[in-house]
């Protein structure tokens, strides 16, 4: 018996390899394993290579695997993409009526040819070819086929009764045929019990849209984008039950204005793009920086620059976030790593926007947008909405002819804000420079004031935890640096170098800016290395600790932006290179 092992199913997009993984996943989510799941689709509606691997464990699980112990194959050409993934003993489950075959090299995994297509046909329509497979499937994992009834019913129950019974039906004649084959190996692959726990089993984009709903986000402009669009689906579904609306715009200048504007009317509003979406919206973000107006904007970050990579994982937008407006405005910009944290971090977003009545944006990357995991139930007793210096009450008279001082200027450099319409509150509102009433000026005196003033807003802001801190003490011989999806895979390396003898710390950085230097600096005043882990080409990441911190000669990076997330080995290995060519033994 095994505690984890890696799955994946791959074919052609458009023939249910999705379905087939969401199934699978589901049923064993609900026995109470931990799982991961990450996939691989192109950027076209239908055709091309796609496959979805999924991690099953009995303990937490955040990164994909090294290696594959199960590829289900619906062409040929999954098994050629995906066959250097099996480990010795692996098994390939394939449709047989592609003929399929290994490769030569391929000496150490065993091949199974069932015919998928011909006994779905036999039931009736051959598009429940995907249902035999997850029936293999849960033949060599030992898994009762009952525990897919459930799921079955959920997907299919609204065609009627017929059709939940004939395609379980498929998943039990798969299991069946798979059975007869492999007979005693079938014990190979057989997985300890599940702990039996309820979880959720969520995608990242899922999280930060239930995150907005619970935050209190009322409205939702957004254009659609990958790996975006799913929050905007969500909330499509979910923000008319609360009285909320979702409106898809023309293009991303107009989602982000209109969520500008439904902020200064009082109500919290986000919008969610890529890559592409926020450089359309920066002058906008100006706009919310210099009228110090609260917005909430979600950057899933992808292969770029331009059209890119739409579908692949990377995270280079985080320069562009940080200083990507022109001029100066305060910004504040936060980095999840888990689905969990995406949750609450959204919740968060909203505070900190209206505390500080600026611009938040919060990067999530292609892996965490779009991967889905078991997620622990969610705590809805933290909740906690905070409007900061929103005025809910009666406002002072005004003197003749005066107007509300919207944007006086404070010690905290948070000053009080009003909505349209409140008696006594009248002001400007304008992009150009302005005074205390918003009315425009090009004083100098005044241009220092109100400079400074915005300034100031974000110097004491409240985050929890601005860095996730996983270590024994603050001396180290390497000290992980990463933000977003890349600390599963950053956790698992730092197991194998401390089996190596190597004492290892990581510093995970929710807050990116203001960059939360205070509370790195002794991780990394206390390590002899520091190796900072991230999905882009340059660095980025890095440079803005050595901007922040400084000890340029510490700092390393292990990069890659080839469109695929980290594997556990390669930070391993190459971190631990680092630290060999270092002069270390």
């Amino acid at each position: 018996m095994v505690q984890q092992l890696s799955w994946k199913v791959g074919g052609q997009q458009g023939e249910g390899i999705e379905s087939t993984g969401e199934i699978f996943s589901t049923a064993l989510n609900r026995l109470g394993y931990y799982l991961y799941g990450y996939r691989h689709f192109s950027s076209r509606i239908k055709g091309g290579h796609t496959n979805n691997k999924i991690r099953v464990s009995t303990t937490q699980v955040r990164s994909v695997s090294d290696d594959l112990d199960i590829l289900v194959a619906f062409d040929q050409e999954t098994i050629d993409v995906n066959v250097h993934e099996l480990r010795v003993g692996g098994v390939v489950i394939a449709d047989a009526k592609f003929n399929p075959s290994l490769p030569e090299t391929c000496t150490t995994a065993t091949l199974y040819a069932v015919p998928f297509t011909e006994i779905a046909a036999e039931l009736g329509t051959s598009l429940m070819k995907n249902m035999v497979a997850v029936g293999a499937s849960s033949a060599v994992l030992h898994i009762d086929t009952e525990v897919f009834e459930e799921v079955v019913l959920e997907i299919f129950g609204k065609k009627g009764q017929k059709v939940v019974q004939k395609n379980m039906e498929a998943i039990k004649k798969g299991a069946d045929y798979i059975r007869e084959q492999l007979g005693e190996q079938l014990e190979t692959m057989k997985l300890d019990p599940a702990d039996g726990k309820k979880r959720m089993f969520m995608i990242g984009n899922d999280a930060i849209a239930l995150g907005a709903l619970a935050g209190g986000a009322r409205f939702m402009p957004a254009y659609p984008i990958t790996p975006a669009s799913e929050i905007m689906e969500y909330l499509i579904k979910k923000l008319p039950q609360f009285g909320g609306t979702v409106i898809q715009t023309e293009d991303e200048i107009a989602a982000c204005t209109m969520a500008i504007g439904a902020n200064y009317a009082g109500v919290r509003a986000l919008t969610a793009s890529a890559g592409p979406g926020l450089s359309l919206m920066m002058e906008s973000i100006g706009l919310a920086g210099i009228t110090e107006q609260p917005v909430v904007i979600i950057d899933t970050q992808r292969g770029g620059p331009s059209t890119g990579l739409p579908t692949k994982q990377e995270q280079s937008d985080l320069m562009a976030m940080i200083y990507g407006t022109h001029g100066e405005i305060p910004k504040i910009v936060m980095a999840p790593s888990t689905v969990e944290e995406a949750f609450y971090d959204t919740i968060e977003a909203f505070n900190l926007a209206e505390e500080c009545q600026c611009p938040v944006i919060m990067l999530t990357d292609l892996q965490l947008s779009l991967g889905k995991q078991s997620v622990e139930p969610l705590d809805y007793n933290r909740v906690e909405i905070r409007r900061g210096k929103l005025q809910q009450g009666e406002l002072e008279e005004l003197e003749e002819k005066q107007y509300y001082k919207r944007y006086r200027v404070t010690e905290d450099g948070v000053s009080p804000r009003v909505i349209p319409g409140m008696k006594h509150g009248i002001h400007h509102v304008t992009g150009v420079e302005h005074d205390e009433t918003g009315k425009p000026s090009e004083s100098p005196v005044n241009r220092d004031d109100q400079m400074n003033k915005r300034l100031r807003k974000t110097k004491g802001i409240r985050f929890n935890t601005p860095i996730h801190v996983h270590s024994h003490e603050k001396e180290s011989d390497i000290l992980f640096v990463g933000f977003n999806s890349t600390r599963g895979v950053i956790e698992e390396a730092m197991e194998r170098l401390e089996q190596d003898g190597i004492k290892v710390n990581h510093a995970h950085i929710r807050l990116i800016h203001p960059f939360p230097a205070d509370e790195l600096l002794p991780y990394v005043q206390g390590a002899k290395k520091v190796v900072v882990v991230e999905n882009n080409a340059t660095g980025q990441l890095a440079n803005i600790l050595k901007m922040n911190i400084a000890s340029h000669d510490k700092i390393q990076s292990v990069l890659k932006y080839d469109g695929n997330p980290f594997l556990p080995q390669e930070v391993y290995a190459k971190s631990k290179e680092m630290f060999v060519l270092n002069g270390n033994v």
